[in-house]
């Protein structure tokens, strides 16, 4: 910023005083790129290529599947005074913004009702890419699972074009069982995250089949991938974290149909069997975690609702080769 002498000086020899961007202004976003979150058009501007990095590896395996208006983010990144890893964020919830504060140099603002994402990142947070691409560069999805997709803590896997959500609270053992469907010859969709497509009757459903996780005990069930690098979490428990790229004894599909419900259940005393459940619950297990605008939200209920036209069971199991095969019986039988 100049002086009042400087620019009295720069007057009086008809010097050219050119306008200064404010320092609260947001820098120029010169870069950017295209990609598909679980199969919707997102365009990302950023001043740094090294965020367009971070979001291929976030987004850049998923194909384009839906002709929705982009989901738009605009990423800014700024220098701060120090290299650490910034804190955990706290997130709030101001209709129709969502709002993830992890501190003064590391933010964003998500407006679900524009599918508008604003973040800035510090260069330090950009070097700790488990921390920037889970708590902040990720938060620009918040668009597809509210406007676009109703979120279900799910896996799913199909078998001959049917497919099973498989429901269950954190440790319920999700993505060790949809792997082990995935062993014996099922497509794999997702292991604990999956998305029911809004609208529509055909109860469709997406999710991150480019990657799965397992917590580190799993290598007792599965010696394929014992010595594994345990990977450290931005959140949550450590896992071992693999490409399916890499797993060519498993078929992968971005999206498949729901036909069947299943909540998982370890922890009985009771013989294995699969037996039907209560749909209030299901009900009330895939609502919780719902929120946003009220229009979408009844979106968001509709979804629910037609998903829960299918039939809704409980499978008791204690051995995984057991469940998959009761699993199967269920998809080709109908029971």
């Amino acid at each position: 910023m100049l002086s009042i002498e400087d620019l009295e000086s720069a007057c009086n020899t008809a010097q050219r005083v050119e306008p200064h961007r404010h320092s609260i202004e947001a820098p120029e976003l010169p870069f950017q790129a295209t990609f598909y979150p679980f199969g919707f058009p997102a365009v990302v501007r950023t001043n740094s290529e090294s965020v367009l990095k971070h979001y291929d590896e976030l987004w850049g395996k998923f194909r384009r599947q839906q002709d929705t208006e982009p989901l738009r983010a605009e990423v800014q990144v700024v220098d701060s005074h120090t290299t650490t890893c910034p804190p955990e964020p706290t997130y709030r919830y101001m209709q129709p913004l969502m709002m993830c504060v992890a501190d003064n140099h590391n933010y964003s603002m998500v407006d679900l009702e524009c599918c508008q994402t604003k973040i800035v990142i510090s260069r330090a947070a950009l070097r700790h890419r488990l921390y920037a691409q889970y708590f902040i560069l990720g938060t620009a999805a918040c668009c597809v699972a509210t406007r676009y997709t109703t979120p279900v803590h799910a896996g799913c896997v199909a078998l001959d074009g049917r497919g099973v959500l498989l429901c269950g609270d954190s440790g319920a053992g999700k993505s060790s069982l949809s792997y082990a469907c995935a062993r014996a010859g099922w497509t794999y969709v997702s292991d604990d995250g999956s998305f029911l497509l809004n609208g529509g009757t055909r109860r469709l459903v997406t999710g991150d089949c480019h990657k799965v996780r397992f917590r580190p005990s799993a290598a007792e069930l599965f010696p394929e991938i014992a010595g594994f690098e345990i990977t450290p979490r931005a959140a949550g428990k450590p896992s071992i974290e693999l490409p399916t790229a890499d797993m060519t004894h498993i078929t992968t599909a971005q999206t498949t149909r729901a036909d069947f419900i299943v909540f998982l259940n370890r922890r009985t005393s009771s013989p294995p069997q699969l037996v039907p459940y209560r749909r209030d619950v299901a009900r009330h297990f895939m609502r919780q975690t719902l929120y946003g605008p009220p229009e979408l939200l009844s979106a968001q209920y509709r979804a629910v609702e037609r998903l829960l036209t299918v039939d809704v069971f409980e499978l008791r199991y204690t051995d995984l080769d057991w469940a998959v095969d009761r699993l199967q019986k269920l998809v080709r039988e109908g029971r």
